[in-house]
């Protein structure tokens, strides 16, 4: 289908896809199966602009916003989705600084996370507070011209190997949710500390590890926004971040087809391709008419985001829930296709139906975006006095 890409948006597309398809592909069974950060490819990306593609022109970036990233992470993701969510985690943990940072901390940051020199991450979750985002544990507090920070981050992507850290951490416990605040956290800061990298069942290539704050102190200009803002802020990152993980689903999700479209009409039984069957013509049929209709959802929902729109939650919700969704059950047809060869590594569909779970667990569990759609609707209902 034609979406209507501007010429920018198209030699961005175009450019992700060649080096999806020309450097990453090659090589995304050895980084699954050495576990290994891309650093290699993050440099691939950098030289290519490709971090600039969500960063304002006065920051050094070249404009877009997150559609312009989802279009990336979905070539990427077609390829490799653990090469992709590295690359889309600086997204995530500079959102927080481009939409609540002051001028001087968009200065000081965004120029060089734009151009690939440093990766970024988002440090939010913790051992007792997944779903749960206000019983976080980790506590900032203020001693004269620094905050002081304790407490443990769990599961953060690009743990370890991002140079800047958004850090979500109580500041006022009285509070409860509007007791939180968040911070920029550089790698290098004394008390800043890295957990072993996790080993995972998909997105192997990412790293991701415990981040560990022990009386590390940071300047309190490193305060974003200002105190209690924490929860708001991290609320407002999710609703710009997770239609791109609508867009990473949709890249698995496509590259399944493509691999299973491919074997279909290769592999013979009965004397024939099997795609002759019409059992898998059917199996082809929807895989490609839910990722398309995702395509959609994502889309549109990624430029409703950029348009600047006030409450885009229930959407950007229905986005990532959908998609996800959509992705796990389009790899394990692609799985299903493929037979015997579909479950073996040689093939490339089990590493997607692997990478695809995920998808449905971070930046909220699907479980969590149900409930923000449902509310969103009471909400709606009741100002309407229905």
């Amino acid at each position: 289908m034609d979406y209507f890409l501007t010429e920018e948006q198209q030699m961005i597309k175009e450019l992700a896809a060649r080096i999806a398809d020309e450097r990453i592909k090659p090589v995304a069974g050895e980084l699954d199966e050495k576990e290994e950060f891309p650093w290699d490819l993050m440099k691939v990306l950098a030289d290519s602009d490709l971090f600039a593609v969500w960063v304002p022109e006065e920051y050094g970036g070249l404009g877009g916003g997150v559609f312009e990233q989802a279009l990336v992470v979905e070539e990427l993701s077609r390829a490799c989705s653990g090469v992709a969510v590295s690359y889309a985690a600086s997204g995530l943990g500079s959102f927080p600084i481009l939409m609540y940072g002051s001028e001087e901390q968009k200065k000081r940051y965004m120029p060089e996370i734009a151009g690939g020199k440093r990766l970024a991450a988002f440090a939010l979750t913790e051992a007792n507070a997944g779903s749960d985002v206000s019983a976080i544990a980790t506590t900032a507090t203020r001693d004269g011209d620094e905050y002081v920070l304790n407490g443990t981050k769990q599961w953060i992507t690009n743990g370890g190997e991002a140079d800047i850290y958004t850090v979500i951490a109580v500041t006022d416990k009285t509070k409860g949710p509007r007791g939180a605040s968040a911070f920029v956290v550089e790698k290098g800061t004394p008390g800043l500390s890295f957990g072993k990298k996790e080993k995972k069942l998909g997105i192997r290539a990412s790293a991701t590890r415990e981040v560990i704050l022990e009386d590390c102190r940071i300047p309190a200009d490193n305060l974003l926004g200002r105190e209690g803002l924490g929860f708001v802020i991290a609320m407002k990152t999710f609703d710009k971040t997770r239609p791109g993980i609508g867009a990473q689903a949709l890249g698995i999700a496509q590259g399944a087809l493509d691999a299973a479209v491919q074997y279909a009409r290769q592999r013979e039984q009965f004397g024939q391709p099997i795609s002759s069957f019409q059992g898998i013509q059917f199996m082809l049929a929807d895989m490609a008419t839910q990722i398309e209709a995702a395509r959609a959802l994502v889309y549109s929902v990624a430029k409703l985001v950029d348009s600047g729109a006030r409450d885009v939650s229930k959407a950007s919700a229905m986005a990532k829930l959908f998609a996800s969704d959509m992705c796990m059950k389009v790899t394990v047809d692609a799985v299903q296709i493929l037979g015997g060869y579909g479950y073996m590594r040689e093939y490339p569909v089990e590493k997607m139906m692997r990478d695809a779970k995920i998808t449905q667990i971070y930046e909220g569990t699907n479980q969590i975006q149900r409930n923000i759609i449902a509310l969103e609707l009471i909400k709606e209902a009741a100002r309407q006095g229905k």
